[in-house]
């Protein structure tokens, strides 16, 4: 048995760590002495202890190490490549957040996004898989790439087809302020149940108004203006709204060039042919 002290000192973690991690039960001393209240460790945690020490200098939080620690080691790498994966998604795009302003403020004046059409089209009745998630800006990219991902993992598991694409439905407004939920969705073919918190259902067949955007245009608040482009559209053609917008992305769009078009902000309407046949 070690010492807190010496237990800390051979796993790289301060005594304030230690408490942190027993009070939150991520790291439980082997025993604690009755009358004097003195946290003892076995030697045996020493690696959990040097794991928790690495994940921190990662900066993942608290909840997710706790995730990565349950399982096997197979488990927890899986867990730890779709929280690595989230974490370059989101640097990538905070790095074109940075661009977008850097180029604003270095040619007042000019745009923030290249005009472009709006577009409609029918969107048949499709079986998803999905996830809901309140989330805020900061952390918008990084739920939607590790829900997708959990879906897509439990998918295969389940024999199941993922088909093509995948989408977000924005149920209210993400803000950098404020969360909402968004609902992280994944066509797929084959019979699949629910499973924890993904859930299966069916998205109605529905009409929708959309303009297509590259990975790089994605960015907050570059984004914003393509929803611009087409809340205006569909005002200016007097279509009345259906549902909640959506982000719908192209496959594999994280693996295309950046200046490619990649992902399509959409509104669903309500079809009205005579309006339509003037578009």
């Amino acid at each position: 048995m070690l010492t807190i002290s010496e237990f800390g000192r051979r796993a790289g973690l301060s005594l304030k760590a230690l408490r942190l991690y027993d009070v939150s039960g991520l790291l439980a001393p082997a025993e604690v002495d009755p009358a004097n209240g003195y946290r003892r460790y076995d030697e045996a945690q020493l690696e959990r202890a040097r794991r928790i020490s690495v994940l921190r200098q990662l900066d993942m939080p608290l909840t997710t190490i706790a995730e990565v620690l349950a399982g096997s080691d197979e488990a927890a790498m899986i867990r730890l490549d779709r929280w690595w994966a989230a974490e370059e998604a989101t640097t990538a795009a905070r790095r074109a957040t940075f661009q977008y302003l850097r180029d604003r403020l270095a040619r007042s004046g000019t745009p923030g996004l290249a005009p472009r059409p709006v577009h409609t089209r029918g969107v048949p009745a499709t079986k998803i898989a999905s996830i809901r998630a309140d989330t805020d800006q900061q952390q918008l990219i990084g739920v939607i790439v590790t829900c997708t991902d959990e879906i897509l993992t439990y998918l295969r598991a389940a024999g199941a087809d993922a088909t093509v694409g995948s989408w977000v439905i924005y149920h209210g407004a993400v803000t950098p302020e404020g969360e909402a939920t968004v609902e992280v969705c994944v066509p797929f073919d084959g019979l699949v149940d629910p499973a924890g918190r993904i859930g299966i259902r069916v998205e109605p067949a529905h009409r929708e108004a959309y303009c297509t955007i590259t990975m790089d245009e994605c960015a907050y608040p570059r984004i914003m203006l393509a929803y611009d482009l087409v809340y205006d559209h569909v005002r200016a053609h007097g279509l009345p709204e259906a549902g909640p917008p959506r982000e719908v992305y192209l496959p594999d769009c994280h693996l295309l060039p950046r200046d490619q078009p990649a992902v399509d902000i959409a509104l669903p309407i309500l079809a009205q042919p005579v309006l339509e046949r003037t578009l």
